[in-house]
């Protein structure tokens, strides 16, 4: 006997020559750009948790020599780098939310289609994706409004993202409709009560987007830092790498031991890359999380508003 709710078996779909090939072709492509971003994560990883003995003569390439966490041991007692973690993470979790609480806010009316100037404020944010004021101008203004050498100085130039903004009008548009937005009207729902009600619970996906987008920024962020910072009691942590990096030396003046400073002055190299695995390891633990609801992204930023 045949069942009743059985569901059909799918159908085999025919791949041709030509597909065949194409598909070759792409995996070939990507074997090859994975090749050339993995094998310097994996350098620089090996490096790390190698003997700094055996990473100076050069002997380190994909797998660790001699195991240590030497470097590693010697890094945790550099206190820049635990003023510059602390610095990373204030910078990424107050400013993340700064960020988000605005984008959302700017998105949200310009979903609206019965906002009047909805389509003045859309093309005045793509003018600000093509074009910018300057360096010198926003060093000026930053200036002028005494925010110099503060941590606003770090957050409020790029408060919002007009990239961000618009993939969440799109996103907002197309998931939620306006019958719904009706049906909560009649029952006495206010505006504000539907966006915290009913937006933000249902936005959920792209608040993760833009959410990671503006953590990756904040954390890799040094531009800013290092032009508006002078104190480095306020310095991000990859500007400390960033000039361990360039210098290819460690600031004996941080350490209270000289013995201690001239080990890591003759440990420089693999401290650099046990930096670099630090300063990396909290995104690369959080990424996977969220990384199904990037192609989401992508897709919703291709769509025109």
């Amino acid at each position: 006997m045949k069942m009743k709710n059985a569901k059909p078996a799918p159908r085999k779909i025919k791949v041709n020559r030509q597909d065949r090939l194409f598909l070759s072709l792409c995996t070939g492509i990507l074997a090859i750009a994975l090749l050339i971003v993995l094998l310097p994560v994996m350098n620089i990883i090996s490096s790390a948790f190698s003997n700094p003995i055996s990473v100076a003569a050069g002997k380190v390439w994909l797998w660790p020599v001699d195991f240590s966490l030497e470097s590693f041991k010697n890094v945790l007692k550099f206190n820049t780098v635990w003023i510059g973690y602390r610095n990373t993470i204030f910078y990424t979790v107050f400013g993340t939310t700064m960020n988000v609480a605005i984008t959302l806010c700017c998105a949200y009316p310009l979903a609206q289609k019965s906002f009047s100037g909805r389509k003045f404020m859309s093309k005045m944010l793509l003018i600000t994706m093509i074009f910018s004021g300057g360096m010198v101008p926003n060093y000026l203004l930053v200036k002028q409004l005494k925010l110099l050498n503060t941590f606003w100085s770090v957050l409020l130039p790029g408060l919002m993202s007009a990239y961000n903004v618009i993939i969440t009008r799109t996103y907002i548009e197309t998931n939620i409709s306006g019958e719904l937005a009706e049906a909560a009207q009649i029952d006495g729902c206010s505006p504000f009560q539907f966006f915290f009600r009913f937006v933000l619970p249902l936005s959920k996906s792209i608040i993760a987007i833009i959410t990671m987008y503006y953590a990756v920024g904040h954390w890799n962020a040094y531009f800013n830092a290092f032009l508006y910072l002078n104190d480095n009691k306020l310095y991000p942590l990859q500007l400390f790498l960033r000039d361990i990096l360039l210098n290819s030396k460690l600031d004996s003046s941080a350490f209270d031991d000289p013995e201690m400073a001239m080990m890591m002055q003759s440990q420089a190299e693999s401290l650099k890359y046990a930096i670099i695995v630090i300063a990396t390891a909290p995104l690369m633990c959080v990424y996977p999380l969220v990384q199904k609801h990037f192609v989401k992204g992508v897709m919703l930023g291709s769509v025109k508003g």
